[in-house]
């Protein structure tokens, strides 16, 4: 049985899955939890060839600043040659992808392992 590793916040727990870094966010993704949670997506994203996972299942309430991180996320990886992939079933969180057109740059996927039998997301523009 794996263990769950500790949370570094109580809005992020990062683990390693198949050779990915899983960036998984919890509770409510507003403006405070974004400020702790950036340092460590920096520092994941930072790496050349990164492949990361933002694992969004475990997500209450997202707004732009969850939105902000999203988009940082994804264009430090795909600067740095690496891939990323969302993982995201709630309904609400979806829309707001969708509306602001994340969900075309990302393609959500309902659980880690779809995400992770998916191609790296696209380097279009919004």
């Amino acid at each position: 049985m794996q263990q769950e590793p500790a949370p570094l916040t109580r809005h992020l727990r990062i683990r390693r899955d198949r050779g990915h870094t899983v960036l998984e966010f919890r509770g409510e993704i507003d403006i405070a939890a974004a400020t702790e949670i950036v340092p460590y997506l920096d520092r994941v994203t930072g790496r050349p060839g990164a492949r990361v996972v933002l694992d969004l299942s475990r997500v209450d309430f997202f707004d732009c600043s969850g939105l902000r991180l999203l988009y940082r996320a994804r264009s430090r990886v795909l600067d740095r040659g690496g891939e990323l992939h969302v993982v995201c079933t709630h309904p609400l969180t979806l829309r707001i992808l969708k509306v602001t057109g994340l969900a075309r740059l990302l393609r959500p996927q309902p659980t880690l392992d779809a995400a992770l039998g998916q191609p790296e997301a696209t380097s279009g523009t919004l």
